[in-house]
């Protein structure tokens, strides 16, 4: 009797994000895919990608960079040319094929991977722009535990502007930890993150939204 192959379901995450982008939850109703307010606003999008491309313009050689969760690539398309590869990842097939189609260069790679799940490829710089906020703990600290491959991480994270209890459990989705007055810190438990440097890049408000938006470079070893 020979075994019947099991047929792979779609991870639960990967469905989440999916119905974000199908119903436009987090706006953009023109556009076909819209990762949101945070990276289409100039007021956000272009002191960010200054501050990015500061760092990377300090590196003798173009580093590899990984974006985990490029989303629409509306920021990731302003530094690929600053990268030796530029590694572009999300999560929603449909995303990275309408991504493969408006955005091409000869070191730009687009795959769909599951960062909590899947293996990550190699990479001098990971890129996570306001990703992790919308995870569950669990699939944080497996991606936190992939990080070590990489020397720098380039992370931004929506925070409440006052003290707050961080890294409150949330089921992932559209969602972030603000409205329970969190936010994550790779730092503390129980992610406990050890890098050998911090330096806050970046913070940013706007009135559109509450808290704010705080860009942390970390370097692992």
């Amino acid at each position: 009797m020979t075994k019947k192959k099991k047929i792979k379901q779609p991870w639960p995450t990967q469905d989440a994000m999916a119905q974000i982008y199908e119903k436009n939850l987090w706006g953009g109703d023109s556009a076909e895919f819209y990762s949101g307010l945070g990276s289409h606003h100039l007021e956000l999008v272009f002191p960010y990608v200054d501050t990015v491309l500061t760092f990377l313009k300090a590196f003798k050689t173009p580093p590899v960079i990984c974006d985990l969760g490029c989303g629409d690539f509306n920021v990731g398309k302003e530094l690929v040319q600053h990268s030796k590869k530029y590694i572009a990842i999300d999560i929603v097939p449909d995303l990275i094929a309408h991504n493969k189609k408006e955005c091409q260069a000869e070191n730009l790679e687009f795959q769909v991977l599951n960062i909590a799940e899947d293996d990550l490829p190699s990479g001098d710089c990971a890129i996570l722009r306001q990703v992790l906020q919308h995870l569950s703990n669990a699939e944080i600290k497996s991606v936190v535990e992939k990080l070590y491959r990489y020397k720098y991480v380039i992370l931004t994270e929506h925070l409440p502007e006052k003290n707050f209890e961080a890294n409150k459990d949330i089921i992932s989705g559209q969602g972030i930890r603000l409205k329970k007055q969190s936010g994550v810190n790779l730092l503390a438990p129980p992610f406990n993150f050890i890098v050998k440097e911090e330096k806050q890049l970046l913070s940013m408000k706007h009135p559109d939204f509450k808290g704010i938006l705080v860009t942390t470079l970390f370097k692992t070893y």
